[in-house]
C-alpha cells in the first residue's frame, strides 16, 4: 500500500512541474513541491535510515541565533572570547551571539558564533570554552515559572551556568536553578 501512494504522490507531482514549467512564475511553487515531496520520502513508514555518529548529532536540529541575557547586576549577555574564556559583558558585542543547537529533546549546545568556541563545563563546575564538541557541551535548556531558562549540565547533573554580579562565571555547583545568576533570556 505504501508503495502505490508513493506512485500517486510521483504522477501528481510530475502532473503539477509540468503544468508550473508552462506557466511563468510558478516555477519557484514546483520548487517548493518537490521540497516537500523530497522530505516527506524520508518518512516513509519502514524505510530504514542511516545512523549517524554522536559527534554530528548536534547539526540535526534548528539552530537559533541568540543572545542569552542574565538579569543579575547590572545585566550581562553571555559572551565567548576567541581564546575561550567565558564571561558576561553589559552591552552586546560580537562575540554575545551564540548559535544554540538542540541535540536530544530538551538538550542543546551553545556555540560562540564569532570564537568557534561551544560552552562546556567540567567535572568541577568551571565553565570553559572548547574547541571539540563533545559531552561537557551539552546542556539541558529548563523553562523556569519566570520564562527565563535555565541551562544544567548534562554530563554533570545539578550544576547549572551562573553569572555572578561582576559578569564573571560561577562554578556550576555553587549555583541552583533557584538562584537568579541561572536565570538567562535567550535575545535576538
Amino acid at each position: 500500500m505504501g508503495c502505490l501512494s508513493a506512485l500517486r504522490t510521483v504522477l501528481v507531482l510530475g502532473l503539477v512541474t509540468a503544468l508550473a514549467g508552462c506557466a511563468p512564475g510558478l516555477n519557484r511553487t514546483a520548487e517548493r513541491l518537490e521540497a516537500l515531496y523530497s522530505r516527506s520520502l524520508a518518512r516513509i513508514p519502514g524505510e530504514k535510515r542511516e545512523e549517524n555518529s554522536r559527534d554530528g548529532d548536534y547539526l540535526l536540529g534548528i539552530k537559533r541565533l541568540r543572545r542569552l541575557y542574565c538579569n543579575v547586576g547590572i545585566g550581562f549577555h553571555i559572551q565567548v572570547l576567541p581564546d575561550g574564556k567565558i564571561t558576561g559583558v553589559h552591552s552586546e558585542n560580537r562575540y554575545s551571539l551564540l548559535q544554540i543547537s538542540p541535540v536530544e529533546r530538551g538538550v542543546v549546545t551553545l556555540l560562540g558564533v564569532r570564537s568557534g568556541f561551544f560552552v562546556a563545563m567540567n567535572r568541577y563546575g568551571k565553565i570553559y570554552g572548547s574547541l571539540r564538541y563533545s559531552n561537557e557541551c551539552k546542556f539541558r535548556e529548563e523553562l523556569l515559572a519566570n520564562n527565563y531558562n535555565a541551562y544544567e549540565s548534562v554530563a554533570y547533573p545539578r550544576m547549572f551556568i551562573g553569572l555572578s554580579k561582576n559578569g564573571k562565571t560561577k562554578r556550576g555547583n555553587r549555583v541552583s536553578p533557584a538562584m537568579t545568576v541561572t536565570h538567562f533570556l535567550p535575545r535576538i
